[in-house]
């Protein structure tokens, strides 16, 4: 019944019929630029005929660093990718595929990005992503969540707003024939975008038709291929039988981007505190231990979600809560984490809350740059 636990066992089940299947290997290097790290991803998630539900196998070189926490790292990154834009030039500062507002955002409409066939590439890296239980992409416009999953143009269309038109002199146009008296230039303005876009122009009968006309074109037949073409990519990572037998996944694949805000409470319930009889390697005293915790403590409190969002992808390589996050209180200079274990080891040394928080902050800044490098 649970539609969470109901995608998880979809994924589990594929990913173990595919589990003796020749493996993918992706290899990032650390010493490359930001360009050059983004080609590698885009050549990567760009391959035809990849299995993508098979075994994944991802190394950082000129990093120490192995097992899962480097595949939980590399999904990360690919995530922060997708919402923030590849610095790969083409035509642009920033190659950026999904914009408009925090839960608005849809495909852009570039022909450049369209023709790259980097629309089909996202939604691999969506797919991808979710196979392994990795972080989701956030915020996208509910109208275009459902053609992604399958629903239907006038099901979409029926749930537009105005926020979901990233482009803001199309929407301040729009908002226009919610006005009952235009001025000459406000009319001159419409009719303008309304022959631009092949539609008729306003007169005092069609304003709410031409008004749903004119934003289901702004938001969704501009990117009508960009919408095929993720659910393309998608459909190639083998998750679509999901949404066609759980209508209620959708929200699971693409979720709000208020509901993954990570919250104090929700990482203090997940953490497995130091025991006083644990037995470590090394002897150090319970008001040590203690005093260390309760840094830690202060610092989760007073943590932003971005913050939060960090500090998981220090401890576990990714932004996503793992069952059980471990603390250890050790002997050492720095805060290290092992995020193949989910454990964070923190040094015994601190005798105030300002340096052991100047530290983990420091920790927080390095989330990007991989583990040894750090």
């Amino acid at each position: 019944m649970d539609p969470q636990k109901a995608s998880r066992m979809f994924c589990e089940e594929l990913l173990s019929q595919n589990v003796h299947c020749p493996p993918l290997s992706l290899l990032l290097n650390q010493f490359d630029t930001e360009d050059e790290q983004d080609s590698t991803l885009i050549s990567f998630y760009k391959m035809n005929s990849a299995n993508w539900s098979a075994p994944l196998k991802c190394r950082l070189a000129g990093d120490a660093a192995v097992g899962k926490g480097v595949n939980r790292h590399v999904f990360s990154l690919i995530m922060q990718k997708l919402k923030s834009g590849f610095t790969v030039n083409l035509g642009s500062s920033a190659t950026v595929l999904f914009e408009g507002e925090k839960n608005h955002r849809v495909p852009s409409a570039s022909v450049v990005l369209r023709d790259s066939n980097l629309f089909q590439m996202a939604g691999r890296m969506i797919g991808h992503s979710f196979i392994h239980g990795g972080p989701c992409l956030t915020g996208l416009s509910l109208p275009v969540v459902i053609l992604l999953t399958g629903g239907s143009v006038d099901s979409a269309a029926s749930v537009l707003t105005l926020e979901d038109c990233p482009d803001l002199d199309h929407r301040e146009t729009i908002s226009l024939l919610k006005k009952t008296d235009h001025t000459e230039e406000e009319l001159t303005r419409l009719s303008d975008l309304c022959l631009f876009w092949d539609v008729p122009v306003p007169n005092s009968t069609n304003q709410d038709w031409l008004f749903q006309q004119l934003l289901s074109h702004a938001v969704l037949v501009r990117v009508k291929c960009q919408i095929k073409d993720v659910r393309k990519g998608i459909k190639e990572t083998g998750i679509w039988p999901l949404f066609s037998q759980r209508l209620d996944s959708q929200h699971i694949v693409f979720p709000r981007e208020s509901a993954m805000d990570i919250t104090a409470q929700s990482v203090l319930q997940k953490i497995s505190w130091p025991k006083p009889f644990d037995e470590d390697d090394e002897d150090i005293a319970l008001e040590t231990v203690s005093m260390i915790t309760g840094f830690m403590r202060n610092f989760i409190d007073e943590a932003s979600p971005n913050m939060l969002a960090d500090l998981l992808k220090f401890w576990v390589g990714w932004e996503i809560h793992e069952e059980n996050l471990v603390i250890q209180v050790v002997t050492a200079e720095y805060p290290i984490a092992h995020t193949c274990f989910n454990t964070l080891r923190l040094p015994c040394h601190y005798q105030s809350y300002a340096a052991f928080r100047k530290d983990m902050l420091m920790c927080l800044n390095s989330v990007n740059s991989g583990f040894g490098l750090i």
